[in-house]
């Protein structure tokens, strides 16, 4: 027989945490989240650049100007390529900038990078 002093085995089981079915993690770093976001961004541009360029095309002002040239749409390409670039390149700048070093610039960098995608997506469909 065990002591009173010493607890039992059947007690000790009792009280003993459960392991966890997965290893625990803590919550997620925010230069993590800055990385899966550029990354998002950069794999979701040219996506949204071809669904906005549809949707343009299947309007009827879209296909008038595909067909005869007529009731195009009046913003400049190079603003277009302007966005388009300015997201390619602050993407690119947030994952390729040190995860530990100014985070807020990483940041800074991942909203203008969406900003200038969500941008160019409204000025395509600004043609429609």
């Amino acid at each position: 027989m065990s002591s009173p002093s010493s607890p039992s085995p059947r007690s000790a089981a009792r009280t003993a945490p459960a392991p966890a079915p997965w290893p625990a993690t803590g919550p997620r770093s925010p230069a993590r989240a800055l990385t899966v976001c550029s990354v998002a961004g950069l794999v979701l541009l040219l996506p949204t650049v071809l669904a906005a360029w549809l949707a343009v095309f299947a309007s009827e002002h879209g296909g008038d100007c595909l067909m005869y040239g007529e009731r195009c749409q009046t913003v400049p390409g190079t603003v277009l390529w302007a966005c388009f670039w300015a997201a390619v390149g602050l993407g690119v700048t947030a994952l390729a900038w040190p995860r530990t070093r100014w985070t807020s610039a990483r940041c800074w960098a991942v909203g203008l990078q969406w900003g200038a995608q969500l941008t160019l997506g409204a000025l395509i469909l600004s043609g429609a």
